[in-house]
């Protein structure tokens, strides 16, 4: 199912984007679910936008775009996250303690990571530790390497012609 946006609804867009902290994606599941029937509303959990086109997607879909890898890692946070349990296993308290925004924020970036496997949970009694999944991040860098080969190899070439030219 797809839907096919007039103008005027795009030009609203706009302006959402342009005066809220809202993003494209966020904008156009708002207007969508404001739009659509109620029997509708109930089946669309997200909305992907393409070339303009809103395809409806289920919530099991929904889940598996947020476990991309690469859209977890983008996050600040969750960076910062995976990098202070790449020293030692932490919980989610110590965790959220390193940052100046509320508990359950933190809970869900640690839940988004969890989701990617990025990290790993071990329950110690009443406590559950997070530490760094060292197989993902090997992935990761395994998947990266061939670009890091390949600029690096750039920049030596840029660098030799840079020194023709003194």
């Amino acid at each position: 199912m797809f839907l096919v946006f007039p103008k005027c609804i795009l030009s609203f867009c706009i302006f959402q984007l342009k005066y809220t902290t809202r993003t494209f994606i966020e904008t156009i599941t708002f207007i969508v679910l404001t739009t659509l029937k109620t029997s509708l509303k109930k089946r669309a959990k997200i909305c992907v936008v393409k070339w303009l086109h809103v395809y409806l997607y289920s919530a099991s879909d929904a889940m598996n775009l947020r476990r991309d890898v690469f859209q977890a890692i983008a996050d600040p946070t969750r960076r910062t996250i995976l990098l202070l349990v790449a020293s030692q296993s932490m919980t989610a308290g110590a965790i959220a303690s390193n940052f100046n925004t509320a508990r359950p924020t933190v809970s869900k970036h640690i839940q988004i990571l969890t989701e990617c496997e990025l990290l790993e949970q071990e329950q110690n009694g009443r406590e559950i530790y997070y530490h760094l999944n060292p197989q993902k991040m090997k992935e990761i860098a395994d998947f990266i390497e061939p670009f890091h080969k390949m600029w690096d190899e750039r920049f030596n070439r840029l660098e030799n012609i840079m020194k023709n030219y003194k």
